[in-house]
């Protein structure tokens, strides 16, 4: 099967894309994909910073489309397409039309708006890499989630809860409202500024650790004997204090969540969407017509989603 369609064209290093028409051939193993919405990705923006091959090349590594054509999925199914090198070693997504390997299609929970499910992919597959290929929770442990409120912490805990945790125990600051927490934990904890956890905290087999500073060290008395701690983030602080003599004495682990060397499973972008998919979210995107990509490219950050729908040749 082949169609016509627009693409976004990069000629070589730089934000200077020019949309052109192109024909679009779906060999064996692919999927057509008539595309809605594209993110503009940290990778986007490092591919085009790079150096890009010598043929126009299509950029854009996470978009939302509808299917047209695939072996994988039905015809009109909305998905979400990631992975399998797209955007950066193949043909990416930024074009009204692209052609993806079956492995890259992956499907969008109903409970989720399309845009809001890729606005929060990338916290949602952060979160799900630390609870279920880090810390590897199991059915019937007990989870401890620090910085809870955040939106990572809040996806930990679904995500905990989602791998078949008995119990999740939410850790806050002192000063923090916990008012978006809902039902997401089974029991409220707060920490002090120095770390200090109250005797409440119950043992527990597993901590995901947002917070990092002293509330690392703070969490650690609480760790069952072969245990673990997973860090994710230090907005407590960069530097903690551990008791070696714990650390060794009860066999418990320290671990770090470095997504830079983490090769995710290819099924982790729909594992972590359906992980998130009971609990309502949300997701701060902004969304900019494609033809204007090269004011989003100049933008230092934020999350920014490009419309594909009306690309066009001008």
């Amino acid at each position: 099967m082949s169609t016509r369609g627009t693409v976004l064209h990069s000629h070589g290093p730089g934000g200077q894309l020019k949309a052109d028409e192109v024909e679009l051939t779906v060999g064996p193993g692919e999927t057509l994909v008539e595309m809605r919405l594209a993110a503009v990705t940290p990778l986007d923006r490092s591919t085009l910073a790079g150096r890009q091959p010598g043929t126009p090349f299509v950029p854009g590594s996470e978009g939302i489309g509808v299917v047209l054509s695939s072996d994988v999925a039905a015809a009109g199914a909305t998905v979400l397409v990631r992975g399998e090198g797209v955007g950066v070693t193949r043909q990416g997504v930024w074009g009204r039309y692209a052609v993806v390997p079956n492995a890259a299609v992956h499907a969008v929970p109903s409970s989720l708006e399309p845009a809001a499910a890729l606005a929060l992919l990338t916290p949602a597959l952060t979160a799900h890499t630390a609870v279920r290929r880090v810390a590897d929770v199991q059915k019937g442990e007990t989870v401890v989630v620090t910085g809870v409120t955040g939106l990572i912490g809040r996806m930990c805990a679904a995500i905990a809860r989602a791998a078949g945790a008995a119990r999740v125990i939410g850790l806050v600051s002192l000063d923090d409202s916990a008012d978006s927490i809902g039902g997401l934990v089974d029991q409220l904890v707060r920490v002090d500024g120095l770390g200090q956890v109250g005797r409440e905290l119950p043992w527990c087999d597993a901590v995901v650790d947002t917070m990092g500073g002293p509330v690392t060290g703070g969490v650690l008395g609480h760790v069952s004997p072969g245990g673990r701690i997973v860090v994710l983030g230090y907005k407590a602080g960069e530097f903690t204090t551990i008791d070696l003599h714990q650390l060794i004495g009860r066999d418990l682990r320290l671990l770090p969540v470095n997504l830079q060397r983490t090769t995710l499973a290819p099924d982790a972008a729909g594992q972590a969407l359906a992980d998130i998919a009971s609990v309502p979210w949300r997701a701060d995107y902004d969304v900019v017509p494609a033809d204007r990509i090269g004011d989003v490219l100049e933008r230092p950050g934020g999350r920014v989603l490009l419309d594909l729908t009306g690309l066009s040749v001008a």
